[in-house]
């Protein structure tokens, strides 16, 4: 293997850091070319007044994730950011009159779980065993395949393994099978919400989620989770990546089924190898000649997104009482919203929606006497976006947000921003303005995702949330070390 080899990664979100700092630490030169002016993909952020605002991930899940990756370089997520383990984890709103928060302990959790329903704490303790399970196995076997092929997953111990994951069950059938009040099955149901499909179609495999909300916990990086991505960006630089800002990728030239040549805003780069972590169907679709493409547009138009969302960066000058870091609203249907999104795709009646406040753990994101809030909400992608829809969206959350929670916040905002489906498109290329990747369907699992392998050129892999294992910030920086593993195998045939 030569190790002087130059690979070229396109887009400085998780994944592509991933494949970049990887690549580099087995010794390759890699450069890192990104669109926007500063590293992290959705994971920007943005400062106005003294606010700073995460622009895109905010719930720091998994954490085994972020220790392994890092312990690649014998370094740890403490070596770069404070972590601080959120208790409670966050809060449910039911409506106004009732809010459940979720606390960080075990005992904690099934007491509350027995004070719902009683008799559920035995239930969630069978229902959790099962989803570490699913945990284990899945983070463990399923996720670091690239699944080029079936052949992958045709092992013995795997295929006796995957009966238990319950990848033929629906989430909402397996839920259902433990719990009958409708607020656990809410509470259980909703880390599949942003997976791409509803409960009912989305596999029970999926319950593994559960394990790392509940048991694993929700973690906040002191300083915003763009500290992760400033923690990639100094150990892939300390590694001699060479990361270059404001460099669009605008054609990728293919002669004799190998990379030629890489077009940017800022001039032409040569590479003897590609990982493409921007957005998947862009660079298939956009960045391809037509021969060279792994696939046609009715392929991509066929396949089912996950959300995307409007999203309201707020700073008022002013601090609320008694909502915590992570807020909930269910105090609408459900089934409804769900149903808008990935059933009858429109603009929702009556959306749930999330409210970060981040300032409630870390004062260096709001002034002193500031809160800092991020509303969201989940939306079908590909639908219109204007001005005039954010502002009637604005309003109706906003009131909804102080009649639940009894404060108002109206008058007291001082910085305002929204961003919503045409922000995605314009600054990340996302595929129908989606904010969270492919949905992970059955269908649309391992090696029924768009390959990872470009079928036509030698030299070209794809990485990140459109491929595998899929979608969120921890699967991310998983891609891109599949993806850098890979790469090398290249090298060594």
């Amino acid at each position: 293997m030569d190790k002087g080899k130059h690979v070229i990664v396109i887009g400085a979100g998780f994944a592509g850091l991933s494949a970049a700092c990887v690549l580099a630490k087995a010794g390759f030169r890699v450069t890192v070319l990104e669109k926007n002016d500063q590293p992290g993909g959705r994971a920007r952020v943005w400062q106005q007044d003294g606010f700073k605002f995460d622009m895109g991930p905010s719930w720091y899940w998994m954490p085994d994730v972020f220790e392994n990756f890092f312990a690649l370089f014998g370094k740890k997520p403490q070596d770069f950011y404070e972590l601080k383990r959120l208790d409670p984890a966050y809060r449910v709103y039911f409506d106004k009159d009732e809010a459940v928060d979720i606390p960080a302990g075990i005992p904690e959790l099934e007491t509350l779980f027995e004070s719902i329903e009683p008799g559920s704490s035995n239930n969630l303790k069978a229902f959790l065993v099962q989803a570490r399970y699913k945990y284990e196995v899945g983070m463990g076997e399923y996720v670091f395949r690239p699944s080029h092929t079936l052949g992958e997953f045709i092992d013995l111990n795997l295929i006796r393994k995957s009966f238990s994951m319950q990848l033929l069950t629906s989430m909402s059938k397996h839920v259902r099978k433990y719990f009958k009040d409708p607020r656990l099955i809410k509470l259980l149901e909703f880390p599949v919400l942003f997976l791409g499909a509803k409960p009912q179609d989305t596999p029970a495999m999926y319950s593994m989620m559960n394990y790392a909300d509940l048991v694993l916990g929700t973690w906040y990086p002191m300083g915003g989770m763009h500290e992760i991505v400033k923690a990639m960006v100094k150990l892939a630089e300390e590694l001699g990546v060479d990361i270059q800002l404001n460099t669009e990728v605008t054609k990728i030239d293919v002669t004799d089924k190998l990379v030629n040549q890489i077009q940017t805003s800022k001039g032409i780069f040569n590479a003897d190898f590609v990982i493409a972590a921007a957005d998947y169907e862009h660079v298939d679709q956009q960045l391809i000649a037509k021969p060279n493409r792994n696939y046609d547009r009715r392929y991509w138009d066929s396949r089912t997104m996950s959300p995307s969302a409007l999203l309201f960066y707020i700073g008022i000058n002013k601090k609320l009482g008694d909502i915590k870091h992570h807020n909930l609203f269910f105090d609408e249907d459900f089934e409804q919203h769900a149903k808008e999104i990935y059933t009858a795709p429109k603009w929702p009646e009556k959306p749930l929606f999330y409210v970060c406040c981040p300032s409630k753990t870390d004062d260096s994101v709001a002034p002193e006497g500031c809160e800092n809030l991020f509303f969201l909400i989940p939306l079908a992608p590909g639908l219109e976006d204007s001005e005039t829809l954010r502002e009637q969206y604005f309003n109706l959350i906003v009131n909804r947000f102080e009649k639940t929670v009894g404060e108002s916040i109206k008058h007291n905002i001082v910085v305002k921003r929204s961003y919503a489906m045409n922000d995605f498109k314009a600054d990340y290329h996302s595929f129908k303005g989606n904010a969270y990747g492919l949905a992970n369907t059955l269908g649309q699992t391992a090696f029924f995702k768009p390959s990872m392998r470009a079928k036509h050129i030698k030299n070209l892999l794809y990485t990140g949330q459109l491929t595998v294992p899929g979608p969120g910030v921890p699967p991310a920086l998983i891609s891109g070390q599949v993806a850098a593993k890979e790469a090398m195998k290249y090298f060594s045939e």
